[in-house]
C-alpha cells in the first residue's frame, strides 16, 4: 500500500514539472494531416444455397408405332393334307419370328390343278412367289418364262451344289439355258406293292412283268378275302393314272418323241400299252379310281396289288387318314410285313422301267428376292428335317447331308426289309421318266410337261376303260393329234 502511494506521489510531481516546462517553451505550430487508413475487415456472410434434389420418375408415354409394310411371300404347296400344312406353317412361323418384316402365306393346292391355277394367276398378274411342284411342271413353266432360273441357281449355290445329289440336279437343268430352273426338294419311288402271302397262296411270282400281272389279274380275286387283283388308276381328273401308265409305256419302249423329233404317240407299242393297261380293269373296282381309293382297297383287304409311291409305307403300318377324318382300320394284321415291293416292271419286249418323282420348289418370275432366302430356310437343318418327317418314305432327301438323319425319322423303317430301304434310298439313281430321256430339248420337255399337266393320258385311259368311247387305236390317234398340236404351239412361241 505504501508502495502504491509512493508511485502516485511521483506521478503527480512529474505532471507538475511538465506543465511548468510547457509554459516556458514556445507554442509549436500544429499541422493537421488526415491519414486514411484502409483496414480490411473479414466478415463471414452466409449466402443461402439452392439445393437440387433429383427424383427418378417413370413416365409411360404411349407412342403409336409407324406401320411396317411387310413383304408377303405366297408359298403354294401340293403337300395339302391338314397335318402337313400345319408343319409348313410352323416352319414359316420360325422364319417370320426371325424376320418380322416378312409374312409367309402357305397356300395348299391340288397336284392335278397346278397348271390351271398357274394359268389363272398369270392372267391376273398374281403369280405366287414359291410353288412346290413335281419336276414335270418345271420344263413347261421354264419354257413359258415364268420361273426365275437365276434365283433358283442362286439358292442351289448358296446351299452348296456339292451337297445335292447329282440325279436331282440333272433333272432340273433347263437345256435351253444351262441354268437350274427350280430347286430340288424331295422325292419318291413308285412300285407295285403286293400281298406276298396271297401271291404265295395263288402260286404267283412277284409282279415284276406284264406277264405276271396278267396272271395275277385272273388268279387273285377270290384268294383269301380279296375281291379284286388290283385297283387300276383311271380317274380322268387326276395325275395318278399318268404316273402309273408312264412306267408301263417306258417298259414297252413307248416315248413321246423319236430321235428325229417326231411325235410318236400312235405307234403300235403305244396301242399295245393302252390295250394291256386298260385290260386290267377286268379285275379292278369299277368307276374312276385314284390314289385314295386304291390305298383304302389294299388296306381293307379288298385288293391284292397297289400302284403307289413309297408314301404308302407308314400307312401299311398304322392305317391311312380318311378324307373326312380319322384313320382306316387295317383289315390285315402285320400288313407291312406281308407286303412286297416291286419297283421295276418288265414289258413284253424285255425292256424294263422304274418310275419315280422329284419334287421341286420353283421360284416364280417376279417373286420378291426374299423368296430365295425362304426356300433356303425350308432346306436347312431342323426345318428340312421337319418337312421330311411328315412322310419319310415318300420324302427321300435330295441333300447328302440329310440322309443320315432321314433314316432315323420313322420307326416304320423297321417294318420293312433292309433291301427295300436300300432301293428307296438309292431311288434317284434308277428313276426313269419321259421327261429325262437324253436328247430331248427344252421344247420337247415342255411338251411332255404339257401332256401331264393337261391330263391327256388319264382322259384317254378313262375313255377306253370306263365309258368305252374310244378303242386303244382311237385313243392313240387322239393322243397323237393332241401332242402334235402342243408341239406346234410350243415351236411357234
Amino acid at each position: 500500500m505504501k508502495r502504491l502511494l509512493f508511485l502516485v506521489t511521483v506521478i503527480a510531481i512529474m505532471a507538475f514539472v511538465l506543465v511548468a516546462c510547457s509554459q516556458a517553451t514556445p507554442t509549436p505550430q500544429v499541422i493537421e494531416k488526415t491519414v486514411v487508413v484502409t483496414k480490411v475487415v473479414e466478415k463471414t456472410v452466409e449466402v443461402p444455397v439452392e439445393k437440387t434434389v433429383v427424383v427418378e420418375k417413370t413416365v409411360v408415354v404411349e407412342v403409336t408405332p409407324e406401320p411396317v409394310e411387310k413383304k408377303v411371300i405366297e408359298f403354294w404347296t401340293t403337300d395339302n393334307e391338314e397335318k402337313r400344312v400345319d408343319v409348313y406353317e410352323a416352319v414359316a412361323k420360325r422364319y417370320m419370328e426371325a424376320h418380322p418384316d416378312v409374312e409367309i402365306r402357305i397356300v395348299p393346292i391340288e397336284e392335278g390343278g397346278i397348271s390351271q391355277r398357274i394359268a389363272t394367276a398369270r392372267a391376273a398378274n398374281r403369280l405366287p412367289d414359291i410353288v412346290r411342284m413335281g419336276v414335270e411342271r418345271v420344263s413347261a413353266f421354264a419354257a413359258d418364262g415364268i420361273l426365275d432360273e437365276d434365283a433358283a441357281s442362286a439358292v442351289i449355290e448358296s446351299i452348296g451344289k456339292d451337297d445335292f445329289r447329282t440325279g436331282p440336279l440333272d433333272m432340273v437343268v433347263d437345256p435351253a439355258t444351262g441354268k437350274y430352273a427350280a430347286v430340288p426338294y424331295d422325292g419318291w419311288i413308285q412300285a407295285i406293292w403286293y400281298r406276298k402271302d396271297m401271291f404265295d397262296q395263288a402260286g404267283l411270282a412277284a409282279p415284276t412283268s406284264w406277264a405276271i400281272l396278267d396272271q395275277a389279274c385272273d388268279k387273285l380275286p377270290g384268294t383269301g378275302n380279296l375281291l379284286y387283283a388290283l385297283t387300276l388308276p383311271t380317274d380322268p381328273g387326276q395325275n395318278y393314272p399318268h404316273q402309273v401308265f408312264e412306267q408301263f409305256a417306258i417298259s414297252n419302249n413307248v416315248w413321246p418323241f423319236d430321235d428325229n423329233g417326231n411325235v410318236t404317240m400312235n405307234t403300235p407299242e403305244m396301242v399295245e400299252t393302252l390295250r394291256f393297261y386298260t385290260s386290267l380293269q377286268r379285275c379292278a373296282p369299277p368307276g374312276p379310281q385314284y390314289w385314295r381309293g386304291a390305298r383304302e382297297a389294299y388296306e381293307l383287304d379288298q385288293a391284292g396289288m397297289l400302284f403307289y409311291s413309297t408314301y404308302i409305307m407308314d400307312d401299311l403300318v398304322e392305317g391311312s387318314g380318311k378324307e373326312g377324318g380319322g384313320k382306316i382300320q387295317l383289315a390285315v394284321p402285320d400288313l407291312a410285313k406281308k407286303t412286297g415291293f416291286a419297283p421295276k416292271l418288265e414289258g413284253p419286249s424285255g425292256a424294263s422301267a422304274t418310275y419315280g418323282q422329284l419334287v421341286t420348289l420353283g421360284i416364280m418370275e417376279g417373286a420378291d428376292p426374299v423368296a430365295q432366302d425362304v426356300v433356303k430356310f425350308f432346306l436347312t437343318g431342323e426345318n428340312y428335317k421337319d418337312i421330311l418327317a411328315l412322310a419319310p418314305f415318300g420324302k427321300v432327301p435330295v441333300l447328302k447331308s440329310a440322309v443320315g438323319e432321314w433314316k432315323d425319322l420313322s420307326p416304320f423303317f423297321k417294318e420293312y426289309d433292309p433291301e427295300t430301304l436300300d432301293q428307296i434310298a438309292n431311288g434317284y439313281d434308277t428313276m426313269q421318266r419321259w421327261l429325262f430321256k437324253p436328247g430331248y430339248d427344252a421344247t420337247q420337255r415342255a411338251v411332255i410337261g404339257d401332256i401331264e399337266g393337261r391330263l391327256l393320258i388319264p382322259q384317254a385311259i378313262a375313255n377306253i376303260a370306263l365309258d368305252g368311247s374310244m378303242t386303244p387305236e382311237v385313243a392313240a390317234e387322239w393322243l397323237q393329234q393332241q401332242v402334235e398340236q402342243l408341239y406346234a404351239d410350243r415351236q411357234n412361241q
